[in-house]
């Protein structure tokens, strides 16, 4: 009786941790993907804000706007996605909607431009901020936190049936 309870202890545990690296990956691919197609965005003038704005707080980095500056705000951006991602897991994992998850991402948005707007130095009000900036990074974040929220509402989904569809 005693190991069945370790060894259920020991499954749920596993579990966890495997839902846990998981999320970690689904985050990092998250924020790669969804930050560079922000920068491609940049690039194209759909939005005047790119992944750099990141490093907004930090003035004397005049290099940040260039290419190589873009690239490490993205992987910056990746890491960052990493937290919002476990976050996501820790408190909305059980709720598998669209919406909320739609939701989430507007929510992320809402914090960058309107709670974080003080320690970005160059992002302006969002009343200052033209359409094409607003609904460009308004559809991105609300496709991130779709592709975030959905993965880890599947992934929690999967695991709480028993089925494992790895190759572990």
């Amino acid at each position: 009786m005693a190991r069945q309870k370790k060894s259920v202890k020991g499954k749920k545990k596993n579990q966890l941790s495997k839902s846990i690296g998981r999320t970690a990956v689904t985050g990092l691919f998250g924020g790669l993907f969804w930050s560079g197609m922000g920068l491609i965005c940049h690039l194209l003038n759909f939005s005047k804000v790119g992944p750099s704005l990141l490093f907004a707080p930090l003035t004397f980095w005049g290099w940040r706007n260039e290419i190589g500056g873009q690239l490490l705000a993205i992987a910056g951006c990746s890491i960052l996605s990493i937290f919002a991602a476990l976050i996501y897991m820790l408190i909305f994992s059980k709720i598998k909607s669209i919406w909320f998850s739609i939701g989430f991402g507007l929510f992320l948005w809402g914090c960058v431009f309107f709670l974080f707007r003080p320690f970005l130095n160059g992002l302006p009000f969002v009343t200052r901020l033209d359409m094409n900036t607003l609904i460009t990074t308004l559809c991105l974040y609300a496709l991130y936190g779709l592709f975030i929220g959905y993965s880890i509402s599947f992934d929690f989904e999967e695991n709480s049936k028993g089925s494992n569809y790895s190759n572990q």
